[in-house]
């Protein structure tokens, strides 16, 4: 009935969505030091307020949780569907072509910049989506609400504050992954680990790895990493490395820096639910580092660490966690951090598994080689729990309705890897906005959202709120 209507609003609405989402692009919201007011530092905050500002010009009913999240609603009805979407982005990193990571660009039919993807796009696409419902008068039996986190990219602090003072409605959904919908979300292990006295001096004394950093964020594949290391000279790296590009799918860049040599590998960042769409700049630094034979043996930490995380390796093969099962699919495992300096080192990898994973299987095993390999890894480290909602459950069986009226697909809902704000939320499930065999380069460079999928986003919301809630 509202079909026409909805795919009519959206395409007059288009330039001002994408204003609207260029405002909240130009924001660097990534993680930043807490300060007073500010619990995820000045750009979360700055974003937050930056929506606030918009909800408020659209007439919705607005609610700061503390700048911790931010919420709005149609009315006061009684609320039968909440809409979770998050302000915060990963961390810019490298490689960006297209446009600047803040600065959003329009081309080819697509926006980029970061954010658009994941998740200020889809935030826009929810937001007009109860913009349509309001200005075409629909009415509805029940109440909707949009919220908006700034914490979902480490560690959702900001939801679990704002479920602290409200309860979450009868059904919820989160823009935050695929279409045409997630049903069930792998368990995280997000483990980090440690080692210090890294350097044993069975090598030669004067090789030394003055530092090594890789890595932002712990739920990303490191598109980029460096060393500085001393003893061994420019041309000799050039000789190591001069076939291993090829065979990792890697580039290597090396320069002389007073009496030391740096070394910058670049491979391709990608979202550590998915390590295969990516090329881990890390894990081909350190097989390339373990092909010498001073560093192996004055570093036999990295050396082990080489072996846990062999490159290539997606799955955990090499400590025996790749497991699989035909609801939830295959274990995916990353190592995503590594910095290490004064001869002490850090880290973080990303393992994602399903429903047969258990702390047994799955925790202990990675705990145990990674003692063996001279690393410890953090004693809180632990494994989520799998979030699943029936297929024939209500909610699953409207989207899933509505999804197929918009688009004219009949397609199956999914099981991923990577965890959204709904994981720790009974009843919810990511719903869009990104179509699955599209590479957005989420949480990599040139991050985009196609204006197509964001207006077919909105249309597809929209019906859903008005299925759940008319």
């Amino acid at each position: 009935m509202y079909e026409e209507k909805f795919h009519d609003y959206f395409l007059a609405h288009k330039e001002a969505m994408l204003k609207d989402l260029e405002g909240l692009i130009a924001i660097n919201s990534e993680q930043g030091p807490a300060e007073e007011g500010k619990p995820f530092g000045p750009g979360p905050y700055q974003a937050l307020h930056a929506a606030k500002a918009l909800l408020e010009q659209y007439g919705f009913i607005v609610k700061n949780y503390d700048n911790y999240a931010l919420t709005a609603d149609l009315d006061e009805k009684e609320r039968q569907l909440d809409m979770l979407c998050h302000l915060d982005v990963v961390p810019a990193g490298d490689g960006w072509s297209v446009t600047e990571p803040f600065v959003m660009k329009v081309q080819d039919g697509k926006v980029y910049g970061r954010g658009t993807a994941d998740d200020k796009g889809p935030a826009i696409c929810a937001l007009y989506a109860m913009k349509a419902i309001k200005d075409l008068q629909i009415p509805l039996k029940k109440g909707v609400r949009l919220i908006l986190g700034t914490n979902e990219e480490t560690g959702s602090k900001d939801i679990e504050y704002y479920f602290s003072k409200e309860k979450s409605a009868p059904m919820t959904i989160s823009p935050d992954a695929d279409f045409p919908l997630i049903f069930l979300e792998k368990g995280r292990l997000g483990g980090n680990f440690f080692a210090k006295n890294l350097k044993s001096g069975e090598g030669n004394p004067d090789v030394t790895i003055l530092s090594l950093h890789a890595g932002q964020a712990s739920n990303a594949v490191p598109g980029r990493a460096r060393t500085l290391i001393k003893g061994i000279p420019a041309d000799e790296w050039k000789i190591f490395t001069e076939h291993a590009g090829v065979d990792m799918g890697l580039a290597f860049e090396i320069e002389e820096r007073d009496d030391a040599v740096s070394i910058t590998v670049v491979g391709e960042g990608a979202h550590a639910s998915s390590p295969e769409h990516g090329r881990n700049a890390l894990t081909g630094l350190l097989t390339l580092l373990m092909s010498v034979e001073s560093i192996r043996k004055n570093y036999p930490a990295l050396e082990g660490l080489c072996k846990c995380f062999p490159h290539g390796d997606f799955r955990g093969h090499a400590m025996g966690v790749d497991l699989e099962d035909p609801v939830s699919g295959k274990t995916s495992l990353a190592l995503t951090v590594l910095h290490l300096a004064d001869d002490k080192a850090e880290g973080w990898f990303d393992l994602r598994g399903g429903i047969p994973a258990t702390k047994e299987n799955t925790t202990d095993v990675i705990r145990r080689y990674l003692e063996e390999a001279g690393w410890t890894l953090d004693e809180n480290a632990a494994l989520s729990e799998v979030h699943y909602v029936p297929r024939d459950s209500e909610l699953v069986i409207k989207l899933m309705a509505s999804y197929k009226k918009i688009t004219g697909r009949d397609e199956e809902p999914l099981a991923i890897g990577g965890g959204t704000y709904v994981h720790e939320i009974e009843n919810g499930v990511a719903f869009g906005c990104a179509d699955p065999n599209v590479d957005n380069r989420m949480h990599g460079p040139d991050e985009f959202m196609s204006i197509d999928q964001m207006l077919l986003s909105c249309e597809i919301f929209a019906d859903a709120i008005l299925s759940i809630c008319g």
